[in-house]
């Protein structure tokens, strides 16, 4: 590695990313994706219990005055509201002062707000901390995704984004076998199952940030803030250890990066850059996190009400059935994320997008004519969701890689909160609307409007999606601080003989391949 001075900051010539893109597989990103991803299965038991128990904190004796559209509608935008908020909130604090700083912060604001969940005697309170409780799972989709891409290796991003994303339906297979012990009032009183839910939830939070504190700060994001000795410090403690495990060299690292040092980038220059230079990309994101956020965050929440309104199911055997949605849903991501990675995104994007939202157009008109009961409408909702979680995954995939490093955590959120505000705020209070009339053909056109926007993200998928399947991110998305190719030319040429990044004494990289900081 190697500075120079030039103007207000200095100017660093590095092979860091490609040093940590060439890493084999190894224990040591098993310990990221534990201590990173795993929060999403929170996220996943949040969202089912509160669908799943939604009847039964409506009943007298639940210690809450509030009924189950409350619950399943008012609730649960608000919820998708705190998310929303949080997300941009955390976000641009993300992209300020680090990846870690943050993911640390907003796990603990989910942990309190959960804890506090657990407490709620009046309708409002609980309303409140469902609200905080988004707000703090708004900024780990910021931080965790912005990090996760950054610390896993080309050649693994795509399979590994989509499981840890996917593993929100882990959480909601638990958190719907839960709910059944929980509204068991032989084995719990009706005021005191939900609440244990919910505490459960914080529990497991608490275990999670004690795991996460050996996460590591992104050394991409260390290397654009002036803080290049802990980024290199950092790569070479991960070289060694996997090196170790490996009981060989590590492949030579392939590039160089040649960026110039500065603070933290202005919401002008966000805008400028997502709305202009990558205005397609934009174009793609919102399509995306639109149709998914509409179909989810309106199914998440209000599938244990279809099956108690149009089939009779007691409430205290729903979480059967979504277990076994919540099952298709991460089988999705599991067996088909690799071939995001080998396939290719435009094809696999678009392909998960338009087959779901097919198969639930089909799903609607079986609905309808009335040819099925609440085991085959599950079976049905499980093909629908098995390719739809794989595309869902791949929005936050696709936003998180395709624009430039400075922006990374605030494009996550950016997309996040306004695609989610406009699929999961109105996707819930729709579905709760036209589900809570008891009507078939009600419930159809909710159907119908989640199949339409993901076939339509589906079609923008087709000619917008970028490949960025086993490149760098610097490649898919030149940095901000990113020196020209004349100025890097200009700069070697001023440094005689200095060949560039360096570490230990003995250079790190082969034979330079073209910089990404000259590719668009």
């Amino acid at each position: 590695m190697s500075t120079a001075e030039a103007g207000t900051g200095r100017t660093l010539t590095t092979d860091i990313p490609a040093r940590l893109d060439r890493l084999p597989w190894s224990r040591w990103h098993w310990t990221i994706v534990i201590g990173l991803g795993t929060v999403w299965i929170l996220d996943g038991l949040e969202v089912t219990v509160v669908g799943n128990i939604a009847s039964r904190l409506a009943e007298p004796g639940s210690g809450l005055s509030i009924t189950s559209g409350q619950i399943t509608g008012v609730a649960a935008a608000l919820y998708v509201a705190g998310a929303c908020s949080g997300a941009l909130f955390w976000g641009r604090l993300t992209d300020r002062f680090g990846r870690k700083n943050l993911f640390m912060i907003t796990l603990a604001v989910y942990l309190a707000a959960t804890a506090l969940t657990a407490v709620s005697w009046e309708a409002w309170w609980f309303f409140l901390f469902r609200f905080l409780t988004g707000f703090g799972i708004g900024g780990e989709y910021a931080a965790i995704n912005s990090a996760i891409d950054e610390l896993i290796p080309a050649a693994y991003r795509g399979r590994v984004d989509l499981v840890i994303n996917g593993s929100f339906w882990l959480g909601a297979a638990g958190g719907s076998l839960l709910s059944i012990v929980a509204l068991d009032t032989d084995l719990l009183a009706a005021n005191l199952g939900w609440r244990l839910t919910f505490a459960l939830g914080a529990v497991l939070a608490l275990v999670i940030l004690l795991v996460r504190r050996h996460v590591p700060e992104s050394p991409r994001w260390l290397l654009i803030h002036g803080r290049d000795q802990e980024a290199e410090q950092i790569v070479s403690g991960i070289e060694r250890q996997v090196a170790e495990e490996k009981g060989a060299p590590l492949p030579e690292p392939q590039g160089e990066l040649e960026i110039h040092q500065r603070g933290s980038v202005t919401f002008l220059e966000i805008a400028r850059t997502v709305f202009g230079r990558y205005r397609k990309r934009a174009v793609l994101g919102f399509s995306l996190f639109i149709g998914q956020a509409f179909l989810y965050n309106a199914i998440t929440f209000g599938f244990g009400a279809i099956l108690t309104t149009f089939f009779d199911v007691p409430s205290g055997h729903t979480g059967y059935y979504f277990a076994v949605i919540a099952a298709g849903n991460f089988c999705g991501p599991l067996l088909l994320g690799k071939l995001f990675d080998t396939v290719g995104r435009r094809v696999m994007i678009s392909s998960t997008y338009l087959l779901s939202g097919l198969l639930l157009f089909g799903t609607a008109w079986l609905f309808d004519r009335g040819s099925l009961n609440a085991a085959t409408l599950t079976a049905c909702w499980c093909v629908v969701l098995f390719f739809a979680s794989a595309g869902a995954s791949s929005a936050y995939l696709t936003v998180s890689e395709i624009f430039p490093m400075e922006t990374r955590a605030m494009s996550i959120a950016f997309f996040y909160a306004l695609g989610t505000a406009a699929g999961g705020i109105s996707g819930p209070l729709l579905f709760a609307d036209l589900t809570g009339t008891g009507r078939v053909g009600d419930a159809v056109l909710a159907f119908c409007i989640g199949a339409a926007l993901m076939c339509a993200a589906g079609l923008v998928a087709v000619f917008l999606a970028v490949g960025a399947e086993r490149r760098s991110l610097e490649d898919v998305a030149r940095p901000l601080t990113a020196v020209a190719e004349r100025a890097r030319s200009t700069a070697r040429n001023a440094r005689p003989g200095n060949r560039g990044g360096t570490r230990g004494g003995t250079r790190g990289g082969g034979p330079a391949a073209p910089s990404a900081a000259s590719r668009p």
